[in-house]
């Protein structure tokens, strides 16, 4: 085992509004390219605290506690490693492939998550990837956070890499995504544009900044069925920034479902309505993660010049939401 030659420290203060939820699954909600496994460990070792003493990962976090985290860093290893982790292929050719990545999987490695991302299962499947970006990011034309499930477009050479990347810098690939929202919406579709930058206040967070600062986001929301206090959205992006959907709901006061980072875990709607916190709460303990699912990617080939479109399936945890929100049945 490599020697630990040095240590990351995270602080996080529970906000008023937040629901009861078990430590472990607030970090892994709350801490950028953790994994459930890996936070339980660290709460084992007694590596995190809460209000200064050693807590259970069953610990119901409330407003007011503060977590203080030390995680243990490894030295990067000299190359990504092949690992034997299912995926799923929705299509493959000589060129390139379509994954259908699950929630919880980090895209491809980064500091302090070396293993278990989905570059590490690609390179298991096919020794075929474009080397484009750097070895940890093969083939890698394009990402989705780790919460977010859906389709993911991944090149096999460097030829393909290129004209792949070119299209969605020409933002001619179609990509559709569908997300269950808080609120409802006073017309059945719109737009979001406002430039998105990081936050001042956690620079691993990003949100929406004046017109002379950030990048330029532009999103495009249409309503696809409406419940109690949430609705279902299908979003197109005009632009492609980290976080977009999330960051822009939440700018227009309809953060995606389940979200902790931008505000989808409290109860942002029916106040009013009988029992709706319990209700939420039924809710949010069949989805522990943003309720946002890339669902369909369309492109042109680069060699075949086809033009390709594919869809998904809604993953079983946003399916469950879903029936449960027709159903009123929580």
């Amino acid at each position: 085992m490599a020697k630990l030659i040095t240590e990351r420290k995270h602080k996080l203060f529970i906000t008023n509004g937040q629901k009861k939820e078990r430590l472990d699954l607030y970090i892994t909600n709350n801490l950028e390219y953790s994994t459930r496994s890996k936070v339980q460990k660290l709460i084992k070792n007694n590596l995190v605290l809460v209000n200064g003493i050693p807590a259970k990962a069953n610990y119901l976090v409330v407003p007011g506690d503060e977590i203080d985290i030390t995680i243990p860093v490894t030295p990067r290893p000299e190359k990504t490693e092949a690992e034997d982790i299912p995926v799923d292929i929705v299509y493959e050719d000589d060129d390139l492939l379509l994954v259908n990545k699950p929630p919880g999987i980090v895209v491809h490695p980064a500091l302090g998550n070396y293993s278990g991302t989905l570059v590490n299962a690609l390179m298991h499947h096919t020794q075929k990837l474009s080397e484009f970006n750097e070895p940890s990011r093969a083939g890698i034309v394009h990402r989705i956070d780790k919460n977010t499930s859906g389709l993911l477009l991944v090149a096999k050479d460097e030829w393909i890499h290129s004209r792949l990347a070119q299209q969605f810098f020409e933002h001619t690939i179609e990509r559709t995504y569908q997300a269950i929202c808080w609120g409802l919406f006073k017309e059945p579709e719109g737009e979001v544009i406002a430039n998105i930058g990081r936050s001042k206040k956690d620079r691993k967070l990003f949100w929406v900044v004046p017109e002379d600062e950030g990048k330029h986001a532009h999103t495009f929301y249409k309503v696809l069925e409406e419940y109690e206090f949430a609705s279902l959205l299908e979003l197109k992006l005009k632009t492609g920034r980290t976080h977009q959907i999330r960051v822009h709901m939440a700018y227009v006061n309809h953060p995606v479902f389940g979200d902790s980072t931008y505000g989808g875990r409290r109860l942002n709607y029916g106040a009013n309505l009988p029992k709706i916190k319990s209700r939420v709460d039924n809710l949010l303990d069949i989805i522990d993660r943003q309720a946002l699912h890339a669902k369909t990617l369309g492109f042109i080939h680069p060699r075949t010049k086809e033009k390709m479109l594919f869809d998904s399936n809604l993953p079983k945890d946003i399916s469950l939401v879903i029936e449960r929100l027709k159903s009123n049945e929580y």
